[in-house]
């Protein structure tokens, strides 16, 4: 499973509509993965959490799987539609 693919299986199973997710990798930093993902703007909350533990949640996991595999650092930008 790539970063892309392990984020959206992350982020799909915090929302109550998984089909209004779309998440998008890009390796255009020589140091750094960037992870772009969005969501429908009425479950922004619910990915991004109370005080944004959520959010830092699953760019914990993900930064540890980069990290376990050899990867470049990541980054994960959450945004809506």
């Amino acid at each position: 499973m790539n970063l892309a693919e392990l984020t959206e299986f992350l982020v799909k199973s915090v929302v109550t509509d998984p089909d209004a997710v779309a998440v998008k990798q890009f390796e255009d930093d020589e140091e750094y993965i960037t992870i772009q993902v969005l969501v429908d703007e009425n479950a922004i909350g619910s990915v991004i959490g109370k005080k944004g533990i959520i959010a830092n949640a699953i760019r914990t996991i993900v930064q540890a799987s980069a990290y376990a595999n050899g990867l470049k650092k990541v980054k994960i930008n959450i945004d809506s539609f």
